[in-house]
């Protein structure tokens, strides 16, 4: 017989909370097994690698819309579908780096201006976040020095 755990325990085994399981549950990811009459659920290996399954997912980005698509790919025939989606995870990752290295810029300039600032001149930073071309939200690109 497999070994059977019961949720608190499965929760240990694949290193999430009893209240992240069934929530998974709720949202279709994670099977709930049957209740014996009188007794309480079992879970055994199987759950214990999906719950790890959704875990590494999420560490790669995946939110769990994406985890449950897939999730859906996990026969393993399905390598072009499970492709695509992780060519569109790369894509965004990507885009998210190269803003990051746009703030990046920005923030280095403005914080070697601040501290080359001497005396009772206004603070670089400071007057560059009250500026008006820096007030939409998401657009380190006009955070320009």
């Amino acid at each position: 017989m497999p070994e059977q755990y019961t949720i608190g325990t499965l929760a240990k085994q694949a290193g999430v909370h009893v209240e992240t399981i069934r929530y998974y549950q709720r949202r279709g990811l994670v099977g709930e097994p049957d209740r014996p009459l009188g007794g309480i659920r079992r879970y055994t290996q199987v759950h214990a690698r999906r719950l790890r399954f959704i875990k590494e997912a999420q560490t790669l980005g995946f939110n769990l819309e994406e985890v449950a698509d897939l999730l859906a790919l996990e026969d393993g025939r399905h390598c072009r579908e499970a492709e695509q989606l992780g060519s569109r995870k790369l894509a965004t990752v990507r885009e998210r780096l190269a803003q990051l290295r746009r703030v990046e810029k920005a923030l280095t300039a403005l914080v070697d201006q601040c501290h080359c600032n001497t005396g009772k001149v206004r603070c670089p930073l400071i007057a560059a976040l009250e500026n008006d071309r820096t007030r939409s939200v998401g657009s380190p690109k006009k955070l320009t020095v």
